[in-house]
């Protein structure tokens, strides 16, 4: 009889065939959905309308790494929902290792599926910042990855960028606080791991010619020393340059970071004054939209929305107005509005923040085209028939999307059953500008600093 270890246990998964190995389990238990590629069997069950992910693991390890995840949910860190652990299967032929299993993260995408043929630079260089972002706030909470790479990720779509969110943490470790060496002991493994993915990519006809797999690991090791340095370094001034501890903070702020305390020292004639970020916290945004307006968004979004409110506020003369007020009227006669002109049977294809942000961007394109400001319902409907009607879905999906045929729907490791098959249009691929993946990142440290001083 096997064993359920749980914090909030699901019933429905008592009677699932657990004697069963997990690659050999019938496929009305089972969802397909993209997935990367591991080193253990992994499968999506779904029960009613919930969806986890299970994968068979040695329970060492299965136990380790549900209990990480926990402590990284208390943390608020970027990870997957730990659910529990099925010990003491056996099946026919004996002892069967037991099955850690995670909430299914809605809207995410394993980093193979997003890397279709013909994705341009800049959608590279977004998800690199994504992942730069997750390590260094992985690592402010003490946490040693032990196995960065883009398959231990997923990624969720986030107002034009891209939120990366930690998928396997059966190697890491939780500290208080991280040497320089043990986070250069991750660098030094994601040096390794992502060239041999980037290669793989590159290989397989995945990455853009103009592409470089040294460059973009070279890339990635830059960016999180800058961003590091931002969120920790020391930055010295003379006592007439005061400013500087508003614009250190601003730019943090910008970044999507909120400084909960702040080392100041002078030194004894009070001529010089050294500052460092000792508490920094992510999530800068989406905490005071979440305040405002109840909305639980990812940090680009957030700050998408926020800067719609802030229109809103403009245009209805409220600048004197309580900010709450304004946010809910924003909220019932923007927000909301939008959400409900989409169609329920195209909900499935983006989450709502996202909804929204591509309906501004699609009012912006329309208005540019025009010659006049179209009206924000206007833009939805004309969102939803020319835009959204054409993309996939990436909530869950009952069956393998159509476009690329998986050979095997419940085991994507297997590959696409036609090499031919070429990935749906996005219309924000085709009509992205070129962008160099050296320049103009949303971690352009630099700018950051000439632009918040």
């Amino acid at each position: 009889m096997p064993r359920f270890l749980s914090a909030r246990p699901d019933s429905r998964l008592i009677p699932l065939p657990w004697s069963t190995p997990l690659a050999d389990w019938p496929t009305e238990h089972l969802v397909a959905l993209p997935r990367g590629i591991s080193r253990h069997v992994v499968r999506f069950i779904k029960v009613g309308s919930d969806v986890y992910a299970a994968k068979e693991v040695l329970e060492h390890l299965a136990l380790h790494e549900y209990r990480l995840l926990h402590d990284l949910t208390r943390l608020a860190t970027p990870s997957v929902v730990p659910v529990g652990v099925v010990t003491g299967r056996v099946g026919p032929d004996g002892p069967l290792d037991p099955v850690l299993l995670t909430q299914h993260l809605q809207f995410s995408l394993p980093y193979r599926s997003l890397f279709a043929p013909g994705v341009r630079p800049e959608t590279v260089s977004r998800l690199l910042d994504a992942m730069v972002v997750l390590l260094a706030r992985l690592h402010l909470t003490g946490f040693l990855w032990g196995d960065v790479s883009l398959s231990n990720c997923l990624f969720r779509r986030d107002a034009g960028s891209f939120a990366a969110y930690l998928v396997d943490a059966e190697t890491g470790e939780l500290h208080d606080t991280l040497t320089d060496g043990q986070r250069a002991h991750d660098l030094q493994i994601a040096r390794t791991n992502l060239f041999g993915e980037f290669s793989d990519l590159e290989a397989g006809g995945l990455l853009d010619e103009a592409l470089d797999p040294q460059q973009l690991v070279d890339t990635i090791e830059s960016r999180y020393r800058e961003l590091w340095d931002e969120l920790t370094g020391v930055e010295e001034f003379d006592q007439s340059e005061m400013h500087r501890i508003e614009g250190r903070v601003r730019r943090l702020n910008a970044l999507g970071f909120d400084v909960a305390e702040l080392d100041i020292v002078t030194d004894l004639d009070g001529s010089t004054v050294r500052i460092q970020p000792k508490v920094v916290d992510a999530g800068h945004h989406s905490r005071r939209l979440l305040r405002l307006t109840g909305l639980d968004t990812e940090e680009n979004q957030a700050r998408r929305l926020l800067n719609d409110l802030d229109t809103f506020r403009a245009r209805t003369d409220q600048q004197g107005a309580d900010e709450a007020i304004v946010a809910h009227q924003w909220l019932t006669t923007n927000f909301e509005p939008v959400i409900a002109a989409v169609p329920t049977d195209l909900r499935a294809k983006r989450d709502a923040a996202e909804i929204f942000h591509e309906v501004l961007e699609y009012r912006w394109y329309s208005s540019e085209r025009a010659g006049y400001d179209i009206g924000l319902m206007e833009a939805a409907q004309g969102y939803v028939d020319n835009v959204l009607r054409t993309l996939e879905d990436e909530a869950m999906a009952a069956a393998p999307l159509p476009e690329r045929r998986l050979a095997n729907p419940y085991d994507p490791s297997q590959g696409f059953a036609e090499d031919t098959d070429q990935a749906p249009y996005d219309p924000w691929e085709a009509e992205a500008e070129e962008v160099d993946v050296r320049a103009g990142s949303f971690l352009d440290i630099d700018a950051l600093r000439r632009s918040r001083g």
